[in-house]
């Protein structure tokens, strides 16, 4: 099982190639929240998401490379895994489910890897990704059941913790839960008393079903934000989460939308649906942290074109509702 010194040994073998990611707070979003809210940006990632920090770790570690790679993935977890074998000179493959973003579909092929579009859902295109896999000799990477990838995410929470050890809630968006694991993990070594809370749409409840009832179950996909879209729990974040969230929050796809927005209008920042999540589980539980000193995960900011225009056209009728400017 990953522990801290995973992590920071992660945090050693990433410090080459990424840096920090800044943590800021607004006072207007503070006032709007009701709360001292810390934003972490993993927007600004080379990727723009969390996840490249995962894929170069498990990399970094890993003996044959010459083998090359296959993985799944709707788009974050893709672009981390081709950005590391770019780093690394390694073949990669990614499988995805129909009608990806085709801005990560772009990236990823931009990053040197093949694209293939495979299946209905995560759970189909991963089934493709084994038969590849075991037909081309190439290391099957998964999302989530990785320890290297839990031990690469944990420097994200490294950072945070190191740099505010006085926060009372850390809220984080869950597709595969390697994020909230990973955060359970640093907490429980740098700060104890801070509470990790997971946030997943109703829409893709998978995780969240199987964390309340303590084995792994699979659940339809209705959500329209991607990083979101798993429709099955993996089992080592699972294992973690079970031992070390305080609370596991579902919101609705359209409270995840009124989270960008205010990401958008007062803390200037451009965050996919996964990526306002974590703000959006915040919103939901508003009156239970008024007050406190909190940090919400802005995991990424790799919003597609329909989600763009949905964020744009969102903010244009409230502005409208509120007069304009």
């Amino acid at each position: 099982m990953t522990d801290i010194r995973d992590i920071l040994d992660a945090r050693r073998l990433i410090a080459p190639h990424l840096p920090e990611t800044p943590m800021w707070s607004y006072p207007v979003l503070d006032a709007a929240v009701g709360a001292e809210v810390h934003v972490k940006h993993e927007n600004v990632q080379p990727t723009g998401a969390f996840k490249v920090r995962g894929g170069i770790t498990l990399l970094a570690r890993m003996a044959d490379r010459g083998r090359g790679v296959v993985t799944y993935s709707t788009g974050n977890h893709a672009q981390s895994v081709a950005y590391a074998s770019r780093l690394y000179d390694v073949p990669c493959a990614v499988l995805m489910p129909e009608n990806p973003n085709p801005a990560k579909v772009t990236a990823v092929e931009a990053l040197g890897a093949t694209v293939e579009v495979r299946g209905a859902t995560m759970v189909e295109a991963a089934e493709y990704a084994r038969d590849l896999a075991q037909r081309t000799g190439r290391r099957l990477i998964s999302p989530a059941d990785e320890p290297d990838i839990l031990a690469g995410v944990g420097t994200l929470y490294v950072e945070l913790f190191t740099a505010r050890p006085d926060l009372e809630a850390v809220f984080v968006p869950v597709g595969s839960g390697s994020g909230a694991a990973a955060a359970c993990l640093a907490a429980a070594a740098l700060a104890p008393g801070c509470r990790v809370i997971a946030v997943q749409s109703a829409q893709a409840p998978a995780a969240y079903d199987s964390w309340r009832l303590r084995e792994p179950v699979t659940r339809p996909i209705k959500t329209v934000v991607e990083g979101l879209a798993t429709g099955s729990a993996f089992a080592l974040p699972q294992a973690v989460m079970r031992d070390g969230l305080a609370d596991f929050v579902l919101v609705d796809d359209d409270d995840i939308l009124r989270a960008q927005r205010l990401l958008l209008t007062e803390a200037h920042t451009l965050a996919e649906g996964a990526g306002a999540a974590a703000l959006a589980g915040l919103l939901a539980r508003r009156e239970e942290f008024a007050g406190r000193r909190v940090a919400v995960v802005c995991t990424g900011g790799n919003a597609g074109p329909a989600e763009l225009a949905r964020l744009l056209a969102s903010a244009d009728q409230t502005s409208r509702s509120d007069g304009g400017d």
